[in-house]
């Protein structure tokens, strides 16, 4: 995770640096709910390329959002779930989700 004094000082700035992403947000709607493998993923969030998921992926994990959990099977199974910091995030996707049904009401 980053540390504190490497964060920038606005607190949106720090927020739109670790979710700023249209792939990283739909990986947390889609992580909201629970455990997914990679396929499931790929398939929920849909024109993703395998590369920038597995990069989104890797970052999340990185900056503490994720946990990817690995199975010693063949084939390997690999399965991403939030981690408490990124389920702290769900007011926020709430936020976004009502402010987009709303624009849609008004505007569609």
């Amino acid at each position: 995770m980053p540390e504190t004094k490497d964060l920038p000082a606005c607190p949106v700035e720090t927020t739109l640096m670790l979710i700023g992403d249209k792939w990283k947000v739909l990986i947390l709607r889609d992580l909201m709910p629970g455990t997914k493998r990679f396929g499931e993923l790929k398939k929920s969030i849909g024109s993703v390329s395998q590369k920038v998921l597995t990069a989104q992926l890797r970052d999340m994990e990185q900056k503490g959002l994720v946990n990817r959990r690995v199975f010693a099977e063949v084939p390997p199974r690999v399965e991403y779930s939030l981690t408490e910091l990124g389920r702290s995030l769900k007011p926020i996707l709430d936020a976004m989700q009502a402010w987009g049904e709303d624009y849609k009401a008004h505007n569609g």
